[in-house]
């Protein structure tokens, strides 16, 4: 039997008459709503968009008197408010969310997430704590154990930091265990100001387990011998540096050279610690080295060291060392412009030398192993740089 094709040229046209009258349709549905909305809300998105909070404040404050019932716009009106520091109204708006009783489930959970960043902000940490505790199993919990964890930095709870990263590790699929080593390493900084080496020693290999090329620990484990009066175990560890991550070198290099002086092998120490500077090189080896030379070879033997150096790297604090081993070694009538110039060396030199987050380039005098500028943790290159403010 033959198929008549005629009867099926229509369904196109029927396709296009259905799809323009939902088009239609959905075009009234929208013209509706923007009719319903008052003219408060779409200056109130002008001025976001022209980047005036204030003026969108005031707007959409206007919106929410007229009806009170737009929850979605009671929340950005209070991330305003957090946002431009008017804590106390953030709160009060999501505290008022939060009382209605007609409130939805999931928006009962957008506020109370609302409300605890508002507590945060304002550093009512115990009040913040509790609220994002219990946006456990949330949508939110995610965000909310990222904001936990700020908190228990921040009141150096390292016991509860781990815990929370161990969730955030589970929930992310993602390894946290550089973190997690650091907080064993506070932990064990902590026992060992008390003397209490069994402690330090069982936080000390916790963070190994957890992150075995972690330098932190392996000082912590040299500090701990040191203080415990083993240089020999405490030169041990702190060599081991070397084969995690030689740039740390620089920030035991004062105690290595301690250690062998007081095991009667500073002619070692400086060998080692030369060959160190040769292929690490960094300001703090350098003036490790430099004050070792001077004390067992003399001011002659420092001189020559140092101008080696300022040859393959110049540097003011080479410059200073220099001026240093010289005035060890000058006659009464030039020390005193020898003096006028290192003072002048030095002056320069205070302003100098400074640590640097590779993260959120904060700068700064000592090093931190947690930047206090981004939080972010061993972002701090532990080599020193001359470079100025204000410059790459």
């Amino acid at each position: 039997m033959d198929f008549d094709l005629w009867w099926l040229l229509p369904i196109p046209a029927i396709f296009f008459a259905l799809g323009w009258i939902a088009a239609r349709i959905d075009i009234k549905h929208l013209l509706r709503e923007s009719r319903a909305l008052p003219m408060s809300y779409f200056r109130g998105l002008n001025f976001l968009l022209n980047e005036q909070p204030d003026k969108a404040i005031e707007s959409f404050i206007e919106v929410v008197k007229v009806d009170p019932q737009t929850v979605d716009l009671h929340f950005a009106l209070g991330s305003l408010f957090r946002r431009q520091g008017e804590i106390d109204r953030a709160i009060r708006m999501h505290q008022n969310l939060l009382d209605r009783p007609d409130l939805p489930a999931d928006k009962r959970q957008t506020a109370l997430f609302e409300l605890a960043q508002d507590f945060h902000r304002a550093g009512l940490l115990d009040r913040a704590e509790e609220l994002f505790t219990r946006l456990d199993g949330s949508p939110f919990e995610h965000p909310s154990l990222a904001f936990l964890l700020s908190i228990y930095e921040q009141e150096k709870d390292w016991p509860k930091a781990i815990a929370v990263t161990r969730r955030m590790e589970a929930l992310a699929k993602q390894p946290y265990h550089k973190e997690i080593a650091h907080y064993d390493c506070e932990l064990a900084q902590a026992a060992l100001l008390k003397s209490d080496f069994a402690t330090a020693r069982t936080y000390i290999e916790q963070a190994r387990a957890e992150y075995k090329a972690s330098p932190r620990a392996t000082m912590l484990a040299g500090d701990m011998a040191a203080q415990q009066g083993d240089h020999a175990r405490a030169i041990e560890e702190w060599q081991k540096i070397e084969t995690q991550n030689p740039a740390f070198l620089a920030l035991v290099a004062e105690r290595l050279a301690d250690a062998w002086r007081k095991t009667g092998g500073a002619a070692q120490g400086l060998r080692t610690l030369g060959a160190y500077q040769q292929q690490y090189p960094s300001l703090d080896l350098l003036n490790t080295v430099f004050s070792l030379t001077l004390v067992e070879e003399g001011a002659e033997a420092a001189a020559s060291l140092i101008k080696e150096e300022l040859a393959r790297n110049p540097t003011l604090l080479g410059l200073d060392r220099l001026l240093e081993a010289q005035l060890a070694s000058a006659p009464a009538e030039r020390r005193h412009d020898l003096e006028l110039v290192k003072q002048l060396v030095g002056q320069h030199i205070k302003r100098l030398g400074m640590y640097k987050c590779e993260h959120c380039g904060f700068r700064a005098k000592q090093y931190y192993w947690r930047c206090p500028g981004c939080g972010k943790w061993e972002t701090y290159s532990p080599r020193r740089t001359e470079t100025p403010d204000g410059y790459a």
